[in-house]
């Protein structure tokens, strides 16, 4: 999901904050102007959407009639069902949907496999795969806000501080200590750790909330594998890394040598 999937899409501008996912929804004139304004970005919004709010075998079907195209859609997660029934989104909805569709955002345009744990809407857990928690043994980040009423979409680093050789193929919310990317993934604002902003559920295995300028939210948090971690002076000129005369990973001599 590109950077500017959400703040040049805004949920709030494409009929579904009244209409859920639902051919009513999708004949609107409003989302028929918000999704012919970038066809490709807006097809890969509402895939995330649906993957998002919608649970697994569920699939939207959408003929663009501006250009004949159809397009289709399908659930994974199922973490808004009444919004992806066709209703109005309830808060708890609008939060998760944020949560999620920040989850997936990748400052990098590479497709990074990823952990989703927390709660849907309903207050149900995220099932957990088997082995998942093991081969996605990296906490990442947890995202949270609301796309949705204009307050905006958080997130924050969910480990102990890296250290400055440490770079991943993620990076939308990255260490604060050693790198400022708070304007490099909008509308994705960076609050910190997780552990200063949000409270565990009683597994410590992700947040049961998470608050900011004084509003709680429902967040979600991620996980990576550890071969998505990278470390200056591992041999290998990772994409994250650049050249330089140091050991850092945006300076790294030792993987991709002096710049020229």
């Amino acid at each position: 999901m590109s950077q500017n999937g959400m703040s040049q899409n805004g949920m709030s501008q494409n009929g579904m904050s009244q209409n859920g996912l639902s051919l009513t929804a999708f004949g609107t004139t409003a989302f028929k102007s918000w999704f012919n304004a970038n066809p490709a970005l807006s097809d890969m919004v509402m895939q995330y959407v649906a993957k998002c709010a919608a649970p697994l075998g569920t699939y939207y079907s959408w003929k663009n009639p501006s250009t004949g195209v159809t397009y289709s859609w399908y659930g994974l997660l199922g973490l808004a069902p009444a919004f992806a029934a066709g209703a109005a989104p309830t808060t708890a909805e609008q939060q998760v949907i944020t949560a999620c569709l920040a989850a997936h955002v990748n400052m990098y345009g590479v497709h990074v496999p990823i952990a989703v744990e927390g709660r849907t809407a309903k207050g149900v857990q995220i099932p957990i795969g088997s082995g998942e928690l093991t081969t996605y043994s990296v906490r990442e980040a947890c995202f949270f806000g609301n796309l949705f009423n204009g307050d905006g979409v958080f997130g924050g680093p969910d480990h102990s501080s890296w250290n400055a050789k440490t770079s991943t193929a993620r990076a939308c919310v990255f260490d604060t200590a050693y790198k400022d990317t708070a304007t490099q993934c909008p509308p994705i604002f960076q609050i910190g750790f997780c552990s200063s902003n949000c409270v565990e559920d009683a597994t410590k295995t992700f947040y049961e909330t998470c608050t900011y300028n004084g509003k709680t939210y429902k967040p979600l948090v991620t996980r990576i594998r550890p071969a998505e971690v990278y470390a200056c002076g591992d041999g290998v000129c990772q994409f994250t890394e650049s050249c330089g005369s140091g050991a850092d990973w945006d300076n790294c001599k030792t993987d991709c040598g002096l710049c020229p």
